[in-house]
């Protein structure tokens, strides 16, 4: 397990120009599916997507009373592998389990070429080629608006369940940082003057800048910069958004600020029904994704899920106040 993640976090920081980036990243799946995870019941797939594939596990029901399907997804640079254990998780409460990867993502990009977009078509895809219906689904971090995105077009998902936020990405700093950088973004050469100083003076910055222009399949920073912007609040269509949704943040996420899970709760205002869940210091689940204690957001998950699929909820109640950190 170790080694594992080991080369994959080494991977994920080794600059897209780097010929051992592919390597690596050849070997960290060989290892998963070779070693790792050989004994698992593990069904990989190949979806048909615009001329190429996306990557797609698919876990069948391991336990439990029978709950359907749920679809999951991971956000901006992430693998599916990362998220096997929430899979197997779900697959032991009684779901058919699919994950998969969309473009910008894992042997979505790397494999396939597809950048990072919008997410009603590959969710169409995949609920296509798996013949899913009445599906729970899940998206974790940048996911969290990949699945409100899905779910706005997509009337086979019937609940949408968001691990982390984002709602519109503009939104996350201060309204004078975004301002100026809107009038940066407007002046090319000097946005691009900046951005160069910034990656020779900041190794992270330059890192960091380099991998938003490959996983956009961009050729430069500025333009990396504006697929960014697409991810906002008009694009998401919060209010097509008709499933009844689940919001998980945590009360210190050192990437979203809390204000963006009542941005978007507020925005849901035509869903069925509306449950957010912020998770406190105090359950040592604060931070991103709930990291520290993914074990309460995964019970929260399901508990909810349950309840939601088999009974209903009270629609009335736009944001249940029993789950509310």
């Amino acid at each position: 397990m170790n080694s594992t993640f080991l080369i994959r976090a080494a991977e994920f920081f080794t600059h897209p120009s780097d010929p051992d980036k592919m390597v690596l990243y050849r070997r960290f799946r060989e290892l998963f599916y070779g070693q790792l995870m050989r004994a698992e019941p593990i069904e990989r797939h190949a979806v048909p997507y615009l001329g190429t594939t996306l990557p797609a596990l698919r876990l069948p029901r391991q336990g439990g009373v029978e709950r359907g399907t749920l679809v999951m997804h991971g956000g901006f640079d992430s693998f599916i592998e990362e998220f096997y254990s929430i899979a197997r998780y779900f697959s032991e409460c009684g779901y058919e389990v699919i994950a998969f990867e969309g473009p910008g993502q894992g042997a979505a990009l790397k494999e396939s070429g597809l950048q990072l977009l919008r997410w009603e078509k590959p969710a169409k895809a995949v609920l296509d080629y798996f013949g899913a219906a009445n599906v729970t689904w899940l998206g974790i971090s940048m996911g969290g608006w990949m699945c409100f995105r899905a779910a706005a077009f997509e009337p086979r998902i019937s609940r949408v369940i968001a691990l982390s936020i984002a709602y519109d990405y503009m939104l996350i700093p201060p309204a004078a940082v975004a301002n100026f950088a809107r009038w940066l973004m407007e002046r090319r050469a000097l946005f691009a003057r900046l951005t160069e100083l910034k990656m020779r003076m900041r190794p992270q910055e330059r890192w960091g800048i380099e991998n938003l222009i490959h996983i956009t399949r961009t050729d430069n920073a500025l333009d990396a910069s504006q697929r960014m912007l697409e991810f906002n609040a008009t694009n998401q269509h919060a209010e097509r958004v008709m499933q009844d949704v689940l919001i998980l943040s945590g009360a210190a996420d050192h990437f979203i600020p809390l204000k963006m899970h009542h941005l978007q709760v507020a925005a849901l205002r035509n869903a069925r029904s509306v449950t957010g869940r912020i998770f406190s210091a105090a359950e040592h689940a604060e931070n991103h994704c709930q990291v520290g204690n993914i074990g309460l957001a995964l019970d929260v998950m399901a508990t909810w899920a349950e309840r939601v699929g088999a009974v209903g909820v009270d629609h009335a109640a736009r944001l249940r106040p029993e789950l509310v950190g």
